[in-house]
């Protein structure tokens, strides 16, 4: 079960859910890509290439963002996991934060701003302004 599911409270049910981005992931997979093309002469890099894999993988299935009809819910990791968690009524604002790059492959980071709270980086988001509209069109209902 997903840490999304597990949070949900009663009457609470997801609007829109963001997913990571493959592209953010890109240099771990390219990492991983490289060593395995040096395991033809050194048998030790197999090891690499596979934990790099496994890091990309993990990184993707681990990082979840969702806002519900009450609050932002962010988590990002498997092992150690940091979790960003605000009821709709205090986020002051959702900023979308684009490299070059992000902008080509539709990818970028949302920050989270609420009364009160600290900023909240969430990297990687795939179409993160779709993220932002969707959050914008349902709290300006």
């Amino acid at each position: 079960m997903s840490y999304l599911q597990e949070t949900l409270i009663n009457g609470e049910e997801v609007v829109y859910e963001g997913r990571l981005s493959i592209w953010f992931l890109l240099p771990t997979i390219f990492l991983g890509v490289i060593f395995l093309l040096l395991s033809i002469y050194f048998i030790w890099s197999i090891l690499v290439a596979l934990v790099m894999f496994g890091l990309a993988y993990a990184t993707y299935i681990s990082t979840e963002l969702a806002f519900t009809n009450k609050r932002v819910i962010a988590k990002v990791g498997f092992i150690k996991r940091v979790t960003v968690e605000l009821n709709i009524s205090k986020i002051e604002t959702i900023q979308v934060r684009q490299s070059v790059l992000g902008r080509i492959f539709n990818y970028g980071s949302i920050i989270i701003a609420g009364a009160g709270n600290p900023q909240a980086p969430i990297a990687g988001i795939s179409q993160p302004m779709v993220f932002r509209n969707k959050f914008m069109e349902y709290t300006n209902k």
